[in-house]
């Protein structure tokens, strides 16, 4: 598989990950984004022996969209350090059903994981393992009892922007594990990494890096907005 790469210098590799492949090796044994990556830089640049590549954050398998990883260990230092300092801006889109009471807002909550079942719920503030999530959203646009959300991200928690917006009675399209009831088996989730920010590791450049959705349903409804 082809991975779309957005930016590449001696530092940084910022691709655009494909949806329904998981970032790195798990218990499924499927072909994983990190070591696709590793495969594909040892071909082009043709380099003898093992490929340096750090994974630095995480996409859901079901997501797809921008996603950093550092080519040598000082890049993946410095921007380790930039993750641990919010440093790094992380903007999403999303397709919710239903249209929220306000246009724009924050939402806090404190999570917690169930390894096991591989599931988030919002939990009480006083539960031993619970973390506080945070996201601040905006409004798009609405269409059909969609709404095309913008989400910036200021806590990177397990599912977070999905168990957030379930939580309200809003669970995203096509997400099975947290809208059951209302999303059906094969539809994808509408969830996009849709904007990385941060200054260079190296350089100390201000950049953005900007991937788009794919121009289908239920995407393409507002084609006008994301496809110009």
């Amino acid at each position: 598989m082809e991975i779309p790469i957005l930016h590449e210098d001696n530092h940084l590799l910022i691709v655009e990950k494909p949806v329904n492949i998981p970032v790195q090796e798990d218990q499924t044994s499927d072909a994983d984004l990190l070591n696709m990556l590793k495969q594909d830089i040892k071909e082009r640049h043709q380099k003898p022996g093992n490929v340096y590549l750090a994974l630095l954050h995480r996409l859901d398998r079901p997501v797809g969209g921008a996603m950093v990883f550092a080519k040598t260990s000082k890049a993946a230092s410095r921007m380790s350090d930039k993750i641990r300092r919010k440093q790094i801006t992380k903007q999403y889109i999303a397709v919710i059903r239903g249209l929220p009471e306000h246009e724009s807002g924050q939402l806090e909550d404190y999570l917690v994981k169930d390894r096991r079942k591989n599931q988030v719920r919002v939990a009480n503030v006083k539960e031993v393992k619970a973390k506080k999530a945070i996201l601040d959203y905006q409004v798009l646009a609405t269409s059909k009892g969609l709404s095309l959300v913008k989400i910036n991200l200021h806590t990177g928690r397990p599912h977070q922007i999905r168990v957030q917006f379930a939580s309200r009675g809003y669970p995203l399209y096509g997400d099975q594990k947290y809208g059951s009831t209302v999303n059906k088996v094969g539809q994808q989730i509408a969830l996009w990494s849709y904007q990385i920010g941060f200054d260079h590791p190296v350089k100390e450049q201000e950049t953005y890096y900007t991937s788009t959705p794919p121009n289908q349903y239920p995407w393409n409804i507002w084609r006008n907005q994301l496809f110009v």
